[in-house]
């Protein structure tokens, strides 16, 4: 019924995927109606916010910038802050990237518990979908259409490899949702991709454990899969980050087809162009 922040800061201390720069990052409590608002400390303290607006950089992950000051790999955070249900935070950066930790957003998610969450005095807002908003490239596409009073999600990948080949998964975010369904599910990349992009100077900080590195047939990791579906239940995960670009919670039901980040920030800000397909409702309305 009420927007929430976390109780106390929360500080941890982690490499990131692309660059590999060490990076101390803290979860700190905001106001209401502040949103997720990223905090640069090794720059003046610049305030970026979490906004579809100010999406910049989709590649192979979410960066923001505002002024020319940037915050890269988002999605992880991201997503276990909408799948917390932490409405107002600031998020300091002493550098420019996220920390990757292990590829999932577990450890967000175990941050923000031990922080805890309070409600704040001010309603809670959701963006509802009031009609379909569509965006296609090829064989891939994102939809969001109207729905209950939920998030629901049903997501589809299709690799040419025998540990992935044609996956889905469909679901409900209700309370537990995402930590139990998707939060440990981890990032991968194909060794062949790991390599080359290595030789170019990126994912200095890839390796099978920050990520799930597959050979043409195989697994690289010792420890194996954490679901035999993990991948398709991260693809999950990044969605709902990049989705949580849009500033509210989401009333909608969501379609993803072979998608990935800059599918999903398109539709986002598609949907935004579009006033007639949302409306800005509260936990009463619903």
């Amino acid at each position: 019924m009420y927007q929430t922040t976390v109780a106390r800061r929360v500080e941890v201390c982690g490499i990131g995927f692309h660059l590999a720069q060490l990076c101390r990052m803290a979860i700190c409590p905001a106001p209401a109606n502040t949103g997720i608002v990223f905090e640069r400390t090794d720059f003046d303290h610049f305030r970026i916010p979490a906004r579809t607006q100010y999406v910049a950089h989709v590649a192979y992950s979410t960066g923001l910038v505002r002024n020319g000051v940037m915050v890269c790999t988002v999605e992880h955070l991201m997503s276990a802050l909408f799948g917390c249900h932490v409405d107002n935070a600031i998020i300091e950066l002493d550098s420019v990237e996220v920390p990757i930790f292990d590829g999932s957003a577990r450890q967000f998610v175990e941050m923000i518990q031990s922080a805890g969450l309070i409600e704040l005095d001010s309603p809670r807002r959701f963006i509802r979908v009031r009609k379909p908003i569509s965006v296609a490239l090829a064989d891939r596409e994102v939809t969001l259409a109207p729905a209950g009073s939920d998030l629901e999600i049903e997501c589809t990948i299709d690799f040419d490899h025998p540990l992935i080949k044609r996956q889905q998964l469909s679901m409900v975010c209700e309370n537990g949702t995402f930590r139990d369904a998707i939060g440990d599910a981890r990032t991968f990349i194909f060794f062949d991709e790991f390599t080359w992009r290595r030789r170019c100077g990126q994912v200095r900080g890839g390796s099978t454990t920050t990520a799930v590195v597959l050979t043409r047939n195989a697994l690289l990791n010792s420890d194996g899969l954490r679901y035999r579906d993990e991948f398709v239940r991260h693809k999950t995960l990044d969605l709902m980050g990049d989705l949580a670009l849009l500033g509210y919670p989401l009333i909608a039901k969501v379609t993803a087809m072979r998608s990935g980040h800059a599918l999903h920030n398109d539709v986002a800000a598609k949907l935004m162009a579009d006033t007639s397909a949302w409306e800005l409702v509260t936990a009463r309305q619903l």
